[in-house]
């Protein structure tokens, strides 16, 4: 099972304080690093439109990334493909491909922020119709040097060649879901591995979703170890249970709750936090073991998964706060969950 981390970016401190976007930048860039000495397998880098975050370019942050680092996979989390153009999406990660050496992946999706559309043009009434034709583009790029193709939303393509093509033959494409069975069908039928945002609730509730996922995928005729599932959900790891919980639940809470505010939810309270980060709950949050054997109980809930990746900095976790945090989870999350699924297999 892989393990990663998930960035948006955050512009703001835990104490809504704003920080230097370039110096945010910096640190940024050195969590990868990171990430990548310790021995994680992937970093994602979010894409939003809004002031709370510096993430509205993920190809560009991650080629920073690229001249830094050497093993780890690089990755959007996730690109909202419906309010971008397909072939310049697939250029920039094929030339994020060719300067990592064979180590970029992009995870689309149709996005939960929705400043995208209007700022580039689109209409939300479009907002599914978009992302299937976009995705169904994207795959025809990332498979023909010279494409054919008309649709309702772009200008057709009569033949003409999309460069650079990439180091990896294909080019890794992940499709972000969240809750909609039909997001999950799609994803199946074309083949494409999942990867599942769960951000609150209860992880078994989503297993309904992707058996849905792999039954489709069964009946379009793929074969199971192509349709790996992966989970991306809020995650940190301290010391101490103790620890974790106090360093997270203040950012996490302030965002959860103004986030709320444009959507119509209720403010989140210690007692919604504690059920989250219970055994049930999908924030994987405590001490290194406590994480680790919660992520076998998300693997189980879900019938088997890939890859975990930890949104961290949504709660706008202090630099030292991060780092610690990313070291802990390369150096003693991963051996004790490779200790546990070792173990599992005798």
């Amino acid at each position: 099972m892989e393990l990663g981390i998930d960035s948006f970016a955050a512009a703001f401190t835990q104490d809504s304080r704003a920080v230097a976007p370039a110096d945010r930048m910096h640190d940024l860039i050195e969590q990868i690093v990171r990430a990548d000495q310790v021995g994680l397998d992937s970093f994602g880098i979010g894409e939003h439109h809004r002031r709370e975050f510096l993430d509205s370019a993920p190809a560009v942050i991650l080629g920073a990334a690229a001249a830094r680092t050497e093993r780890i996979r690089l990755t959007s989390a996730v690109s909202v493909l419906s309010a971008v153009d397909p072939v310049r999406l697939f250029q920039e990660f094929a030339t994020l491909d060719l300067l990592s050496r064979g180590r970029a992946e992009m995870v689309v999706g149709r996005g939960s922020s929705i400043e995208a559309f209007p700022l580039f043009g689109f209409d939300l009434d479009d907002y599914d119709a978009l992302f299937a034709e976009k995705l169904e583009l994207l795959l025809k790029v990332r498979d023909e040097e010279h494409v054919h193709w008309s649709g309702r939303f772009r200008p057709a393509l009569t033949g003409q060649g999309v460069y650079p093509r990439p180091l990896q033959q294909p080019l890794p494409i992940w499709v972000g879901v969240g809750g909609t069975p039909q997001s999950f069908v799609r994803a199946g039928t074309l083949g494409l591995p999942l990867m599942v945002a769960i951000i609150g609730g209860e992880t078994r509730r989503f297993r309904p979703l992707v058996d849905l996922y792999r039954e489709a995928g069964k009946r379009a005729g793929h074969p199971s170890e192509r349709l790996k599932v992966g989970m991306h959900s809020p995650g940190y790891v301290a010391a101490t249970r103790k620890e974790a919980v106090d360093d997270f639940y203040p950012g996490w809470a302030k965002v959860v709750s103004d986030i709320g505010r444009e959507r119509g939810w209720p403010p989140m309270t210690r007692r919604d936090f504690e059920a989250q980060i219970g055994p049930e709950g999908a924030l994987m949050i405590g001490d290194p073991d406590e994480v680790a054997e919660k992520i076998l109980r998300h693997s189980d809930a879900l019938g088997g998964i890939s890859r975990v990746t930890f949104q961290m900095n949504a709660a706008s976790l202090a630099q030292e706060k991060m780092t610690q945090a990313i070291e802990l989870i390369g150096t003693r999350v991963a051996p004790a969950l490779r200790a546990r699924l070792g173990a599992l297999r005798r």
